[in-house]
């Protein structure tokens, strides 16, 4: 009889990882010359999911946006791990940018993973679990072609590969 592996693709965000990004970003725009005396401000609010970025202007909060964009892909999450921004005037004219954190895949993206394994042929079965979809195969390397494929083909979902058996 033959093991089956398996493993499972989600959008679960690295919760420590992400901190630590944020953390370092806190303290490169302490050190930078170009936000010396300007209010610049990023809070994470984990139970409402999202990231504020508060600063005096457009070009100072994409600055900020990109610095911890880098910090993130440093750390080996994914940069679409933010859904479009809300952009507002704050008090004092400063602006307010609030970023959505993705961390669950839709239905839709679900069925999008699932096409893009089967449009390539791989010998893997797949079934999706609520926000989860379970990849399942008889060979560890027919999974990690697939974990390639994925990578490749979709990168707008923030995909996280875990539990592989």
């Amino acid at each position: 009889m033959a093991k089956e592996h398996s493993f499972d693709i989600s959008a679960e965000l690295n919760i420590q990882e992400f901190k630590n990004a944020l953390e370092q970003a806190k303290k490169e725009i302490v050190s930078r010359f170009d936000f010396k005396g300007v209010k610049a401000e990023i809070e994470y609010n984990e139970k409402a999911k999202t990231l504020t970025i508060i600063t005096s202007s457009d070009s100072k909060l994409d600055a900020i946006y990109d610095i911890m964009l880098n910090k993130i892909i440093k750390r080996g999450l994914s940069p679409s791990l933010f859904k479009e921004p809300k952009k507002e005037s704050a008090s004092g004219g400063n602006v307010r940018a609030l970023y959505p954190i993705v961390d669950s895949i839709s239905s839709d993206d679900a069925k999008k993973i699932v096409k893009t394994i089967k449009d390539e042929d791989l010998k893997v079965q797949t079934s999706i679990r609520g926000d989860v979809v379970r990849v399942v195969g008889k060979s560890i390397d027919d999974l990690q072609v697939c974990i390639k494929v994925v990578r490749e083909k979709i990168s707008d979902v923030p995909l996280s590969f875990i539990n592989l058996k």
